[in-house]
């Protein structure tokens, strides 16, 4: 009876006990699922970096890790943090400022750094607002610590006994003469300076005596204007309210932003995945508005935002095809101002840019996508912009600008040959470089050059015919399909032809072009530029001989193997990381090809592969991103692949439906509208969709358009174990095409 009554005791005790603990549980928001390190480790090439900033925000602070240290995560020392041009960074003793450190004693989020600098014992953390970052150290007992400021080609001085300032470069950029930063930093005490050390126009270190737990705060304003406007910038966002409020708010500002999209459902694991995948797409572009005003390096001035931010630093050969379609959806108004941003660049420089990045336009890669960004944003109804006058800037682009990759400026001979015969001439066998324009490492990439540019006179004919220019719009149609002067029928490849309109000789589709395929392609090989016609997939497949042989090209796509050795083709071709067959989910181009079974009647199809480069190519460690991500392409493709659907052709108000991981996912849109898309019986092995609703009809489509999700909607998939063939495959419920 004793026993019993203790077993009761205990139960209720236990019950009361984890009743508590729930109420007192941590319930996770989105930010807490954000980890930065996650593709801190290349697969082959370019390793991510663990920002701290707000959505977009011009202080980016990640530590200076180990020079020459490609893979971040790898790096056994920091250096220093970013403050602006400056490096900062807080040690003890008389040794360099330099720190082994460890992951397992760091703490990095969105919106928070924590370090343990083991050299010293010094403890480091920051945070960061728009235009200014909040740094805290923790020091040891210890007769001489010392913060130093460094600054990289230019100056920093004191400003009295607390504060420093200066200006310098961040570093040259490709086609840029680099960033250049003022900033203003105030210490939270009065530090002297150590007079032994050697007097460097570019370096500030203080000395002071430390003991054990004294807390130095350093608050650091930037600015691309001027000290004066850096020192306001600190003092507007970062007035002396103490370094935890200022984290506070901006994990707020994270929450918010990431809290656009809500899943229910899924793993942990693709939720870590998933959010982090956003938060990568929101850091891209970059906000460089300082007080209702912002400098340009297009014709370096300062101009008046006038109610409209300015933003820069944008990679458009990889954003264009899911990072800002993603933007569109979830920060139309700020999109809006890309787009505008887009058109004073064009003012300022007389040229739309190809990739402005923070130290002017770059000529990097191929095609004008900028015409692909603005039209697609105008596809969808958004037209609170000068829309003319972006109509002006990319036809400049389309009209008077060299095709040539990696340039910037007027027609060349090889633009000649496009414009007469409606291709991009590539060298014959045998045949050496004559032609002064061409970038010798890049070479012509003449096919991939004649694909992606008839791309983007697709997007740039859809404008026309939008704004009543009918001899402009029939014009650029014609050039949009140019991709099929290209497609030899006898191999079923996009090839290279000469100048002379002959297929160019000893053509290898897999590994010909040297490296990166750069005679011919841009970064991959032919098996993935033979798809890139992304606005004329039902052309495609007419030149192929029709749906069934379309089809066996993709499947054969993602079986065919690199040869006798892929350690001798990834030499060759190492951005073509991430492969499944000759499919490189590590490199842009290849982004929209799994979605291309709809246009063929096998949506089935597409389902199974987005689930399986989901769970095989995107991982929640330092290794989870199997190519470059510099501009949140990859991400944000994840983002959309997750959510159940992508836009195979931007420009085209359409999305391709897929296989969503989660039961529930809430998109909030424009002026507070929500799209839910709900995944009943959905699973690892429930990937195939059995039937669907939109907006509560009957759906039979692998698609819908923008305008049924514009204003709200819900999007109900019933998910199955096996394919339901059935299911979208009608030749009318095929995605709108060029050529349907």
């Amino acid at each position: 009876m004793v026993a019993t009554q203790s077993r009761r005791v205990f139960a209720i005790l236990s019950c009361a006990s984890f009743s508590l603990a729930a109420q007192t549980a941590h319930v996770k928001e989105p930010a807490d699922y954000v980890n930065p390190n996650i593709g801190t480790i290349g697969h082959l090439l370019t390793a991510t970096v663990p920002y701290v900033q707000v959505p977009h925000g011009m202080a980016r602070i990640a530590p200076v890790t180990t020079p020459g240290t490609q893979d971040r995560y790898l790096a056994d020392k920091i250096f220093g943090f970013p403050a602006g041009p400056a490096t900062l960074m807080a040690y003890t003793g008389d040794g360099a400022p330099v720190s082994h450190y460890d992951h397992d004693f760091e703490t990095s989020t969105p919106y928070w750094y924590k370090v343990r600098l083991d050299d010293s014992d010094v403890e480091a953390e920051y945070t960061a607002t728009q235009a200014a970052a909040y740094y805290r150290f923790h020091f040891p007992a210890a007769p001489h610590a010392h913060l130093s400021f460094t600054v990289r080609g230019g100056e920093v001085e004191a400003v009295g006994q607390n504060a420093v300032s200066g200006s310098g470069n961040s570093g040259r950029q490709e086609g840029t003469d680099g960033v250049h930063y003022f900033f203003y930093a105030e210490f939270s005490k009065p530090l002297a300076r150590d007079t032994k050390t050697t007097n460097v126009r570019g370096s500030y270190v203080t000395d002071f005596a430390a003991a054990a737990g004294d807390v130095v705060e350093v608050r650091v304003g930037i600015s691309h204007i001027s000290v004066e406007q850096a020192k306001k910038n600190l003092q507007r966002e970062i007035p002396k309210a103490g370094f935890d409020i200022v984290k506070a708010k901006t994990r707020v500002a994270w929450n918010q932003a990431l809290g656009t999209i809500q899943v229910k459902g899924g793993t942990e694991k693709q939720k870590t995945i998933f959010y982090t995948a956003l938060y990568r797409t929101l850091c891209r572009m970059t906000d460089i508005t300082e007080d209702g005003q912002y400098y340009s390096r297009y014709d370096r001035k300062v101009h008046a935002a006038d109610g409209h931010d300015f933003y820069l630093d944008d990679g458009l050969w990889d954003t264009y095809r899911s990072a800002h379609p993603l933007s569109l959806l979830i920060e139309t108004q700020r999109q809006l101002d890309m787009v505008r941003s887009y058109i004073r660049m064009y003012q300022q420089s007389g040229w739309m840019p190809s990739f402005p990045s923070l130290g002017g336009d770059r000529a990097v890669m191929i095609g004008h996508h900028s015409t692909a960004l603005i039209a697609d944003v105008y596809a969808k109804g958004y037209r609170d912009f000068d829309v003319e006058e972006a109509y002006a800037g990319m036809k400049k682009n389309a009209m008077e600008s060299t095709m040539l990759p990696w340039r910037r400026g007027g027609l060349t001979s090889l633009d000649k040959v496009y414009l007469d015969k409606g291709f991009f001439p590539a060298l014959a066998k045998g045949e050496t470089e004559s032609i002064k324009e061409v970038y010798n490492f890049e070479a012509r990439q003449a096919v991939a050059v004649t694909l992606e540019n008839c791309y983007d006179d697709w997007c740039l004919a859809q404008v026309a015919k939008g704004l009543g220019k009918h001899d402009d719009y029939a014009y650029l149609m014609k050039r949009a399909g140019n991709y099929a002067n290209l497609f030899n029928k006898a191999t079923g490849f996009m090839s290279p032809k000469s100048a002379d309109g002959n297929w160019v000789e000893g053509f290898d589709p897999k590994l010909g072009g040297g490296p990166g395929g750069r005679a011919w392609f841009a970064e991959c090989n032919s098996w993935v530029y033979t798809w890139h016609v992304q606005h004329d997939p039902a052309g495609l497949m007419a030149l192929m001989g029709g749906p069934d042989k379309f089809s066996a090209k993709l499947d054969q796509l993602f079986q065919e193997q690199p040869g006798a050795s892929k350690f001798t083709f990834l030499g060759q071709f190492p951005d073509m990381t991430g492969l499944i067959g000759m499919y490189p989910q590590g490199n842009e181009p290849a982004f929209h090809i799994p979605y291309l079974y709809s246009y063929c009647g096998q949506p089935w199809k597409t389902q199974r592969r987005v689930r399986q480069i989901m769970d095989v190519w995107y991982g929640d460690g330092p290794l989870g991103i199997c190519g470059d991500e510099d501009g949140g392409a990859m991400s944000s493709w994840y983002v959309l692949s997750a959510m159940g659907f992508y836009p195979v052709s931007p420009g085209q108000p359409a999305y391709e439906i897929g296989s969503p991981l989660f039961e529930e996912t809430r998109i909030t849109l424009d002026k507070g509208k929500v799209f839910t898309i709900t995944a009943r019986n959905v699973s690892a092995q429930n990937k195939y969709i059995q039937s669907a609703t939109l907006n509560g009809k009957p759906w039979d489509k692998p698609w819908f358009a923008h305008s049924d999700i514009a204003t709200g909607g819900t999007l109900v998939l019933l998910m199955g174990a096996k394919p339901n063939t059935s299911w979208g495959s009608k030749p009318e419920s095929a995605p709108p095409s060029m050529s349907r």
